[in-house]
């Protein structure tokens, strides 16, 4: 028979198309998952997802401009329900080299799980091909085979165009559109490459451009990683693990189970094959609150058993090969916990220092480690708050501020809160280490200031012998004070002061300065004599 005495026949069990369409297919985000999927395995470079519910009318219009289909194509390829074209073709990419999403031939049938009536058009090669589909004379029909309503057959087109166009009719749903609500959807469906545009308009609204971050909308991310760049996975032993890639992320608060993205999604294909989950029997870890992201794993695809299943919700995890997969992701998580606490804590201690106004790592770095392993223990408490609230931040705020004023950086140097002139003359030596010269240089600072304030013509021990005498001091340290009622201390409580006070700088120039001053530093470090 020619070809253009030829009908559209669709051959069909009408109980198919109501397994696999209505029953399959009943929400409106994987219906138009599966028409995108059919967009990009035609090569298109855009598809376009129109929702009209205005003046009466409520469609939903998906064009594409991908190589379209002609009349035999229409009915050996589209119209045969069932049809692997994986197997058929004997091919696994398109031209543009992308692998084919499409395998069991039975996607093409999710529109009846939203629409009564379908109306396809195409256009390749110049010719345009337009017919309609209606649920209720499929379901009617009593033969094995059902005749679309023709509109036009071959209808010759000037130009270059090509392209699929579908338009969804007698919506069954009567709520009206939420294109934000749907792109999100898709975009957790649906891995978007730089070379395919997802749009979706809503009326006269602004269109929408669907990318791979929607599906993070809301989430507040704290720490990301890359796969595999950023996990060494070297340890573990699994033969596919080089060919897992894609992203993972862990918020700052837990993921809403609302927005259904609590766990890591699976994608073969750009498409989606395994709903979130986390891949062990055990959900008492903590991270499972805040973990959610995507992996790709195209390799299942072409396993010689078909792993996924009909509606690409889920895995058959029974299967040897997928069983293997499962105890790699489950280790992987489990990786990725252990950095993620670590990670966490430094996001958490950069928070603390930017509201705190103290560089905590600097800090920490910079005690004695006396000091530090009483210190770091404390912090690390505070940082391990894992769901900070405003009030519980203030706390944590106070409570870094005041171990930083006990202990400060350099804690030693600060203790008995220097004299400035002695901190000035020590300070860059004791950071370097150097406590023999910050010594020497501190008593040394000491002493020329009595000297100064003094004028005493005596130098060294006996400039602080006679500057601090008990019967004639050239520099007293009582003679400002007195009780808080205003009458005098004691000259017994006086002359204890004076001679105690003496007795302490003769001390500092004897048992510092000189041991210093007359013998070499690094003799006396290393023996151990002086240190």
């Amino acid at each position: 028979m020619a070809e253009n005495s030829q009908e559209f026949v669709m051959s069909f069990d009408p109980k198919t198309i109501e397994h696999l369409g209505i029953r399959m297919y009943s929400a409106l985000p994987p219906v138009i998952t599966e028409l995108i999927a059919n967009s990009y395995d035609a090569d298109a470079e855009t598809v376009c997802i129109t929702l009209l519910d205005s003046n009466g009318k409520k469609e939903i219009i998906v064009e594409d401009d991908g190589i379209g289909m002609t009349f035999t194509e229409l009915n050996d390829k589209f119209l045969r329900i069932g049809r692997n074209r994986r197997d058929e073709e004997g091919i696994q990419k398109t031209s543009k080299e992308r692998k084919i999403i499409g395998k069991k031939g039975i996607g093409k049938l999710s529109f009846f799980g939203v629409a009564r009536e379908v109306e396809i058009n195409t256009k390749k090669n110049g010719k345009q091909n337009s017919f309609i589909m209606n649920w209720e004379d499929i379901k009617n029909s009593t033969e094995s085979e059902y005749n679309p309503k023709t509109i036009f057959k071959d209808k010759k087109y000037s130009g270059n165009e090509q392209g699929t166009k579908i338009i969804l009719k007698e919506l069954k749903r009567e709520s009206v559109f939420d294109a934000e609500s749907l792109a999100d959807s898709i975009s957790r469906n649906f891995i978007v490459d730089s070379n395919f545009k997802i749009i979706i308009k809503h009326n006269s609204e602004k269109p929408i451009i669907v990318d791979n971050e929607r599906k993070y909308n809301g989430l507040k991310k704290q720490v990301e990683w890359d796969i595999p760049a950023d996990i060494d996975v070297s340890d573990l032993d699994y033969g596919n693990k080089d060919k897992i890639t894609g992203h993972l992320i862990a918020t700052e608060l837990p993921v809403s189970p609302k927005t259904n993205m609590k766990g890591i999604t699976l994608f073969s294909r750009k498409k989606l094959v395994n709903a979130p989950e986390y891949f062990s029997d055990s959900t008492s870890s903590h991270i499972f609150s805040y973990l959610t992201g995507w992996l790709e794993v195209d390799f299942i695809d072409d396993l010689e058993e078909d792993v996924i299943s009909t509606n690409r919700q889920s895995l058959n995890w029974d299967y040897p090969e997928m069983a293997k997969l499962r105890e790699y992701l489950s280790k992987l998580i489990s990786k990725i916990e252990r950095d993620w606490r670590i990670k966490r804590e430094k996001v958490r201690g950069d928070k603390l220092s930017e509201s705190t106004g103290i560089n905590i790592s600097d800090w920490v770095s910079k005690l004695p480690q006396d000091v530090k392993d009483n210190i770091e223990p404390l912090i690390k408490d505070v940082l391990k708050n894992f769901e900070p609230t405003e009030e519980t931040q203030e706390v944590d705020n106070k409570i870094i501020r005041a171990m930083h004023s006990i202990a400060p950086e350099y804690t030693y140097w600060h203790y008995r809160h220097l004299h400035p002139e002695v901190q000035s003359v020590s300070k860059d030596y004791y950071i370097s280490k150097d406590y023999y010269t910050a010594l020497f240089e501190s008593a040394k600072k000491y002493v020329n200031a009595v000297k100064s304030k003094s004028l005493s013509p005596h130098i060294e021990r006996e400039l602080l012998e006679n500057v601090f005498s008990i019967r004639d001091p050239k520099l007293s340290v009582t003679d400002k004070f007195k009780k808080p009622d205003g009458t005098d201390f004691t000259r017994d409580t006086l002359s204890g002061i004076t001679e105690g006070h003496r007795m302490l700088a003769i001390a500092l120039w004897t048992a510092f300065r000189c041991p210093i001053a007359h013998d070499e530093v690094c003799d006396l470090r290393d023996s151990g004599l002086f240190t």
